[in-house]
């Protein structure tokens, strides 16, 4: 399976759910953040005479299935919103509002992960490398009673002012950041 960074599959799925496509499709104003091809399916609605509404219908259909084609509007479900969120902790990130329609997002606050590899950085503090490409660096000079390994258990959470603590295999918890 190849992994992708982060920022990079959010700054994509992003930009394409902004619905960047240039085609004019409808008169009426579309509501903010709406894809202009998934708003022209809905004005589809409004039309009284059946055929015309038909027409309406599969020239929308049409054009939303073109744009999703082309990679200028994506569809995701909530699982999928929700994975995104996951994906993205630790990151300062800009509001991921366009996955919070219809109900409050569960917050995410912590991360249990594993290690697939974890090694000293030039300045003697820990780098973790966690499956699914996420890395985190040590920020604070707590010292770890054992060295971690490939495989070590890996629990993260929020602590105050926007910093993090990184718990390896049940040892005391170090102050860290996310670096990719």
């Amino acid at each position: 399976m190849t992994y992708f960074s982060t920022r990079t599959k959010l700054a994509a799925l992003g930009l394409v759910l902004l619905g960047l496509a240039a085609t004019p499709l409808s008169a009426q104003p579309k509501p903010e953040g709406r894809a202009a091809q998934f708003q022209s399916l809905l004005d589809c609605k409004a039309k009284a005479d059946g055929a015309e509404r038909l027409a309406c219908y599969d020239a929308a259909v049409g054009a939303l299935a073109g744009a999703e084609q082309k990679g200028d509007i994506v569809v995701v479900d909530r699982e999928q919103a929700k994975s995104v969120r996951r994906q993205a902790f630790g990151f300062n990130m800009p509001s991921l509002a366009m996955f919070e329609r219809t109900e409050k997002p569960e917050e995410v606050d912590s991360l249990a992960s594993v290690a697939d590899r974890a090694y000293r950085g030039g300045d003697g503090k820990w780098i973790f490398e966690l499956e699914g490409g996420a890395v985190w660096a040590q920020t604070d000079n707590e010292t770890l009673g054992r060295q971690p390994d490939k495989g070590s258990k890996v629990e993260i959470r929020k602590a105050a002012m926007g910093s993090y603590f990184l718990k390896s295999d049940g040892q005391r918890a170090v102050r860290a950041r996310r670096v990719k």
